[in-house]
């Protein structure tokens, strides 16, 4: 019984059994995700800000409400999706994302070597918005982050990790 539960932790698998266990993970960490995000919205309204900002030089993202309330966490950048030509760019190696903001791209690109998975070890990758996200999950699963946000400047997708979120109340 050991045998088989631990045979299937050993790093020796087939590339078959890879590339199955691999999709496996990054269909749990979407999963995570979505969990994730229910509980955020639920919680402090999450997706439904008025603005937001990121802050490279700090490392924090902060969300406007319309009822002056502000949350704020500490991000990581995980890269970034241009929807002019269906690329992700990867924050491990992104000419505009300082090193200190890249952790999280980087153990996504730890476990795409070690599990040989090529969209993860690639600099700049050819994809959907869709299999983007899938990017940010398994980064944000990887780091045990708190969450994934994707905010939009001009053409560019920005995903980002972030962590503990504090909360703002307005100033009355």
């Amino acid at each position: 019984m050991f045998k088989k539960i631990f045979s299937s932790l050993s790093p020796n698998h087939s590339p078959e059994s890879k590339s199955q266990l691999a999709a496996q993970f990054i269909e749990q960490a979407r999963e995570g995700l979505a969990q994730q995000t229910a509980a955020h919205s639920a919680s402090w309204h999450f997706g439904s800000e008025e603005n937001w900002s990121a802050d490279l030089d700090a490392g924090i993202i902060q969300f406007d409400f319309t009822d002056g309330t502000q949350a704020s966490a500490a991000m990581q950048v995980v890269g970034t999706y241009n929807q002019l030509d269906g690329t992700f760019l990867w924050g491990w190696d992104h000419p505009s994302i300082p090193e200190p903001l890249s952790k999280h791209a980087q153990l996504a690109l730890q476990w795409g070597e070690e599990n040989e998975v090529a969209e993860f070890k690639s600099r700049k990758v050819e994809c959907s918005e869709d299999e983007a996200w899938s990017f940010a999950a398994v980064a944000n699963r990887l780091a045990k982050a708190n969450g994934v946000y994707r905010g939009t400047s001009d053409t560019t997708l920005i995903f980002m990790t972030f962590g503990e979120v504090q909360l703002a109340a307005a100033n009355s």
